[in-house]
This record gives C-alpha cells, sequence and structure tokens, in this order.
C-alpha cells in the first residue's frame, strides 16, 4: 500500500536530502522525512561543491522554532540551498531574502491586495474562471490534469492581479518552469551548479530564463508607472514602502520575479498533488461528493498532503543549540516542510489523507514567521472554489498513465497528471 511505503524505515546511513534524484519518485523523500525524525530530526548534511552543507530540521516544533526567530536564523544570506557570495546576495535578494524593517515595508505595499476584502472580491470572477477552465478539459474526456487544470487556473489569476493579457499565460507558465526546474533537465534551460551557470550567477535560481522575465516587468513598469491602476504592478511602482525608501529598479526587477513565481507555481502544485490524492482514496472524493460542506475543511488536508515547497533555509546569526545540536554561526539550517507535516507528535496517523482531518496544523506556509506566504488567502481560495467546482461534475476519475515529478529538493512538483474521466 502506499501508506505503508511512505513510511517504511529506511537506514539512516542511506538519507541523503541533497541527492536531487531521490526527489523524482514520489515515495523515497517521505521514507527519508520519516527516517531523520525517529532518528536525528537535526541532522548535518555533506553538500557537493560548491556548496558547503547544511543542518536538516524535520521535526514540525524544530521547524516552527526556526520560522520564528528571524534574529538567530536569518534569511537574508539567502533561502535556498546555493551558497551566494555577498555581491551576489545584493545582486538577488528579494523581498524572501530580507528580514526586519525593509522586509515588513516591502511586504505591506502588497499585503491589502493579499488581503480578505481585496480576495472576497474575487470570488465571482474566480468562480467563473474554473468553470471555464473545467468546461474545456472535461470535454476531452481524457487530458493531462496538470496542463489544462492545475496550471491553467492559476495562471489565469495571475494575469488577472498583473492585469496582463491572457495571451501570455504560457509564457509565464514556461518562465516559472524554467527558473524553479533548474535542477530539472526537462525544464532547464542550464542546470543549476553546471559549468555553463557561472555565467548567470548573479540571476536569479542562475537561470538566462529569468532576463526575460525581467524585459517583460521592466516594459508593465514603463506602461504603469504614474497612473492609478489598481494591479501589482502600478501598485509596486507607483507606492513608497512604508520605511520611505522607494523600489529600486533592482527590486522592483526581484519582486515581479517573485510575483510571477510564486504566483503560479505553488497553487498549481498543491491541485496537481490533491487531485492526484483523491484518485489514489476514492474514499475520500466520495465523501467530498456527499459532503462538499467538507471541501474547506479539505483544503487545509489539501495543503498539508501536498507541501509543495520541501523546504526553506536559513542562515544562524550566533552558536545555538536546535533539537540537541550544536549549530554554529553561519552554518546553513534547512526547515524540511514537508517532513514536518508528516510528524506524528502534531498529526494523528500523518500517512492517512483525511478531508474531514481536524486541528490541522499544517506548515505548508509557514507557521509563526515573518515570512508567512503573502498570498496564503489567495491560494486557499483558488483551491476550494477549483475543487468546489470539479467534485460535483465528477463521475469517477482514473489514472491513465505515468505521474513524472520534477527533479527538485526545493519543489514539489508534479509535471504531468494524464487522467480519464466521466461526467455526472
Amino acid at each position: 500500500m502506499i501508506k505503508d511505503a511512505l513510511s517504511e524505515p529506511l537506514p539512516l546511513d542511506e538519507v541523503d536530502l541533497s541527492d536531487l534524484d531521490r526527489f523524482t519518485d514520489g515515495v523515497t523523500p517521505w521514507r527519508m522525512f520519516h527516517t531523520l525524525r525517529h532518528q536525528d530530526p537535526v541532522r548535518w548534511t555533506p553538500e557537493a561543491s560548491p556548496n558547503s552543507g547544511f543542518w536538516a530540521v524535520t521535526r514540525h516544533a524544530d521547524v516552527a522554532r526556526v520560522d520564528s526567530d528571524a534574529e538567530t536564523f536569518t534569511s537574508t544570506k539567502f533561502v535556498n540551498l546555493e551558497e551566494l557570495d555577498d555581491d551576489q546576495i545584493a545582486k538577488r535578494a528579494s523581498i524572501l531574502e530580507l528580514d526586519g524593517v525593509r522586509h515588513r515595508a516591502l511586504r505591506s505595499l502588497l499585503q491589502r491586495q493579499f488581503g480578505n476584502s481585496v480576495i472576497s472580491s474575487y470570488t465571482d470572477f474566480l468562480r467563473g474562471l474554473t468553470a471555464k477552465t473545467l468546461d474545456a478539459a472535461l470535454a476531452k474526456g481524457s487530458f493531462d490534469f496538470v496542463a489544462d487544470v492545475s496550471a491553467d487556473f492559476p495562471i489565469n489569476v495571475l494575469a488577472r492581479l498583473l492585469d496582463v493579457p491572457p495571451g501570455d499565460n504560457q509564457k509565464l507558465i514556461d518562465w516559472g518552469n524554467r527558473i524553479i526546474g533548474n535542477t530539472d533537465p526537462d525544464y532547464a534551460d542550464v542546470l543549476l551548479h553546471s559549468e555553463e551557470s557561472e555565467r548567470y550567477r548573479d540571476l536569479p535560481f542562475r537561470s538566462p530564463a529569468s532576463l526575460e522575465v525581467f524585459e517583460y516587468g521592466r516594459e508593465l513598469a514603463r506602461q504603469r508607472r504614474g497612473g492609478t491602476g489598481a494591479d501589482l504592478i502600478s501598485k509596486l511602482v507607483n507606492e513608497t514602502p512604508r520605511d520611505g525608501i522607494p523600489l529600486s529598479s533592482q527590486d522592483f526587477d526581484n519582486y515581479f520575479l517573485l510575483l510571477v513565481v510564486a504566483g503560479n507555481e505553488t497553487t498549481r502544485h498543491t491541485i496537481s498533488h490533491s487531485m492526484l490524492a483523491l484518485i489514489q482514496h476514492p474514499e475520500q472524493l466520495a465523501r467530498l461528493q456527499e459532503e462538499p460542506s467538507l471541501i474547506p475543511t479539505a483544503v487545509e488536508e489539501f495543503l498539508r498532503w501536498a507541501s509543495p515547497v520541501y523546504h526553506f533555509r536559513r542562515t544562524a546569526t550566533r552558536d545555538v543549540e536546535l533539537g540537541g545540536k550544536l549549530i554554529r554561526e553561519g552554518d546553513k539550517v534547512v526547515m524540511w516542510y514537508a517532513s514536518g507535516n508528516r510528524d506524528e507528535e502534531v498529526f494523528t496517523n500523518p500517512y492517512d489523507f483525511d478531508v474531514a482531518r481536524q486541528d490541522n496544523d499544517h506548515i505548508t506556509f509557514g507557521k509563526g514567521s515573518p515570512h508567512l506566504c503573502l498570498g496564503n488567502l489567495l491560494a486557499r481560495t483558488e483551491i476550494r472554489i477549483m475543487f468546489e467546482e470539479l467534485i460535483p461534475r465528477l463521475s469517477s476519475i482514473r489514472l491513465a498513465g505515468d505521474v513524472p515529478r520534477v527533479r527538485s529538493n526545493f519543489v514539489n512538483g508534479i509535471k504531468k497528471l494524464p487522467v480519464e474521466v466521466t461526467l455526472t
């Protein structure tokens, strides 16, 4: 059974969270996390050159501790595993790589746009968009759920927020794939840490696609500067952060790229994983068909189960004890959110996919963190509306082929989800 395979013990000496090939079968990552939580929950993990290694933090409580203490565990030295020099950090830093006053000031620029009142006003638009996406996909009978549903829907939402033409959607999707998939040969223009990637060392994710995103964003900024628009671009170019320091052109480039990537990838992969889980657990799909009022509760289980971002990294600003280990100033400390979302100390039967799960204290968006995902309410709303509209239409749905995964220990992504459906 899938459940048994996920929690099957893996010898500790076979655990290697730096080995990207371990993250392509949908099972091995969970086995590694299970072993670490039980045997070595704060474990030093060596890495191949040019990286120097990191502390893998795998228990829910320890992840939450690191995430909530920006003074001890800073984001300013970068939040992915790649190690950068000060010049690279200065060029590549986005809101993710800031702490304190400046971080709060840049969040505040768009915070209202992702708040409850604004997101609530999108409900009719989201339902209409969902219906359009589903009408086109389900009529085919057999289709790739990723391409036709879970990628199509969030990118249309992002296009609305940015106020760009829907004709640019595929371009936005491709950019996200090429940037986030920088360790996957199917996606990357240049693989991270390859010799060629040195040419792009000052770009986000070392991806040449970043240059295309920058050029696209700069043209939007030029068009919107001085206007009265309410879209995200207009807010960034026409409003001054609370600390009184205007966005530099570099600040704008990196903020815009983050919106393009984060506004698409995580919601997309959550929807894909959720649909796969419902296919693999037909009794849970049947329950939602019988009790659609459970869907808002199910959304939290979808987010826990999917864990679309495996990890984020911090850097210790001082010597500190964590989980019985002495972490030295300057060490990389990596929060494995996906592991925390399967912690038996927090979740009863964590390998059960339960759409009625109560007290679901998942850490998918962060927990107690100043970096709590800015778009978490929008993501929840998109996922809820998608399944409220989809589930009543389905009589049956089954897999119609293999489900390849993104070769990455950063994003927990599904590349394709071939399905066959019959409708009610």
